[in-house]
């Protein structure tokens, strides 16, 4: 059990060592005027999550989508209902594989090619977007921004 000490006693020498410790660490840790490493960056101290698979372009008149997972690390493309065989067709032409449990239409994206499989399935999607627009006999529109 110890005893306080009398401001009129003498220190001993672990109690000066505790204390002179004890003052170098009290100040750094109560010390809030250095900023953290995220404010110092102007990091967000939370994060925002994006939906995953996200839709890169849909055409809802004629009832095509695509999409890109960065997850699943791959690009697909949805149809509201079964396109011709023409369109699928394409599809298989371009490497496109059906995926039955999710009903879509999907191609893997490759870290050494990712740009470029981007650009094919934007490509792919607008040509089969306009074949499906023209059998569901939907007029054409001005050009479908991304």
């Amino acid at each position: 059990m110890s005893r306080k000490r009398k401001s009129d006693q003498p220190t001993t020498d672990t109690e000066a060592a505790i204390n002179t410790v004890t003052a170098e660490i009290a100040p750094a840790e109560n010390d809030r005027e250095t900023p953290t490493f995220v404010e110092r960056v102007g990091g967000k101290t939370e994060r925002v999550l994006t939906p995953d698979p996200y839709e890169i372009a849909g055409d809802y008149a004629a009832g095509v989508r695509l999409f890109e997972s960065k997850r699943d690390q791959q690009v697909a493309i949805k149809f509201d209902s079964k396109p011709g065989q023409k369109v699928i067709d394409r599809l298989n032409d371009a490497g496109y594989r059906w995926n039955p449990s999710h009903q879509i239409w999907v191609h893997p994206v490759r870290r050494e090619t990712a740009m470029g499989t981007r650009i094919d399935a934007e490509r792919l999607y607008q040509e089969v977007r306009q074949m499906v627009r023209q059998d569901k006999g939907v007029e054409a529109e001005q050009k479908t921004p991304f």
